[in-house]
């Protein structure tokens, strides 16, 4: 059965809590990335939840006032625990010691001037960008094609990369090496985008494909391999660029 495996994993990736992992009991790590397969299912949910605010805001209120809820939207959704990881990966980057200096610097609670700023880029980048969408069915379907491939790109690292260190990310890594769950996982994100934004959805996969493998390359050279704040900030950063890249593509189809 999938439903028990999606909600679980909808609570891990959302505010939203399960009879299994409920605000009360744990979150079964080993459980959630046994099922890491089923992160562009629930990409799909966020994303279409998100659209459906964005479409729903469009049609009485103005382009930026829409962009701002519908990032509010999904920054309370996701509970931050994506853009958390961004910050901590963007301090990470910039410490200039070794490996165990840059550990720490991403586990230290505080935000430092080089995350603060990525947060910065990100948050103006994702508002503008959404900002630029005025059709409210444009900007469902980007939403929810570039949410689907922001929870894939996460799978795609995990099956291909290493470990930095022993972490949350180990679990997630060691599971996804299966080679029928990653197939899974990107048949269900290849037959989503496709259905929603067709050919253009299908090129912006590979953009991100792209983009996920260039920030594994450096994370690797960073810090020896990739954690969970490299796959949480994988995730912020390639939905921004899958929403610019769609929207770059639409409006050059478009003119």
């Amino acid at each position: 059965m999938v439903f028990k495996p999606f909600v679980a994993v909808v609570s891990f990736l959302t505010i939203i809590p399960s009879a299994r992992h409920s605000p009360s009991s744990p979150i079964d790590i080993k459980y959630i990335a046994t099922n890491m397969y089923l992160f562009p299912l629930v990409g799909a949910l966020i994303g279409l939840s998100a659209g459906l605010v964005g479409y729903s805001l469009s049609l009485v209120l103005e382009p930026q006032i829409t962009s701002l809820l519908v990032v509010l939207f999904i920054t309370l959704i996701t509970g931050l625990h994506h853009t958390d990881a961004l910050a901590d990966f963007g301090d990470g980057l910039m410490v200039k010691r070794g490996r165990e200096s840059k550990k720490n610097a991403m586990h230290d609670h505080s935000i430092g001037s080089a995350g603060a700023t990525a947060l910065i880029l990100y948050f103006i980048g994702i508002f503008t960008t959404l900002s630029s969408i005025r059709d409210g069915t444009t900007l469902l379907s980007f939403l929810l094609t570039s949410e689907v491939i922001a929870k894939y790109v996460m799978v795609e690292q995990a099956h291909f990369g290493k470990a930095a260190w022993d972490g949350l990310s180990s679990p997630f890594i060691l599971a996804m090496k299966s080679k029928m769950k990653f197939i899974s996982s990107t048949m269900i994100t290849l037959t989503i985008v496709f259905l929603v934004t067709g050919y253009e959805g299908l090129l912006t996969l590979v953009v991100a494909f792209l983009i996920a493998g260039l920030i594994q390359c450096i994370a690797h050279l960073s810090f020896g391999g990739i954690s969970g704040d490299v796959m949480g900030a994988s995730n912020e950063i390639v939905r921004l660029f899958c929403l610019i890249f769609l929207s770059s593509v639409s409006g050059f189809i478009s003119s």
